[in-house]
């Protein structure tokens, strides 16, 4: 299998992370995001959070089990996006809910349970954005910057219950989010022992 045109295809991504909020910038300026907009604004951007986030934790199972090194060139967008988006539902959460009383926000945090697991997904994001650069992996070394990397996976199981302790009633999203998330898991611990069961050599994917 040839090698795709990467760059075209992290245009492609790039403009499927921005397109999603761009149209909901437009709804909210035209009023037309339902009876309750808060809501509707916080679910949005926490649902395109876990998107990207389940896509960022999928780019190394897929690279190995299909032999295509190249898909590792997305992880870092991918996980930018999920970030990106994850500010947005944290600066709705804050304005629109707390007014930016961030005593209250604390509070909300201590007495809330889902609250709380949102803001941990929240702050386990912040160091893995931050050392996403090629930079930071040099300062920090592969190996160690690859553990610290590990928390996304933390990060994806406290949005998980974040989201399916908010709805209560329908848990059908989270539920297939942590389905997503708990397949990608056992891959990876499956890859661990048994790599010769999940990795696909990238001759025998050419062929």
């Amino acid at each position: 299998m040839a090698m795709p045109d990467v760059k075209f295809l992290k245009l492609v991504l790039l403009v499927n992370c921005v397109v999603p909020v761009t149209l909901l910038g437009w709804d909210a300026w035209h009023h037309r995001l339902g009876a309750n907009p808060q809501e509707f604004l916080l679910h949005t951007t926490g649902t395109l959070t876990l998107v990207f986030l389940a896509l960022s934790l999928s780019v190394t199972p897929l690279r190995k089990a299909l032999g295509l090194p190249w898909m590792i060139q997305f992880r870092r967008l991918l996980g930018l996006c999920a970030f990106f988006h994850s500010v947005l539902h944290l600066l709705a959460y804050t304005w629109f809910d707390k007014s930016f009383d961030f005593a209250a926000i604390v509070q909300d945090s201590v007495k809330r349970p889902f609250i709380f697991l949102g803001m941990l997904g929240f702050l386990l994001m912040v160091p893995l954005a931050a050392t996403s650069t090629n930079g930071m992996v040099k300062r920090l070394g592969g190996q160690r910057w690859n553990r610290l990397h590990k928390a996304a996976y933390v990060a994806a199981v406290a949005g998980v219950l974040h989201y399916y302790l908010l709805v209560k009633a329908d848990i059908t999203k989270p539920l297939g989010f942590g389905i997503a998330i708990a397949v990608l898991f056992a891959f990876r611990i499956l890859n661990r022992y048994f790599p010769a069961w999940t990795q696909r050599s990238p001759a025998r994917a050419r062929s």
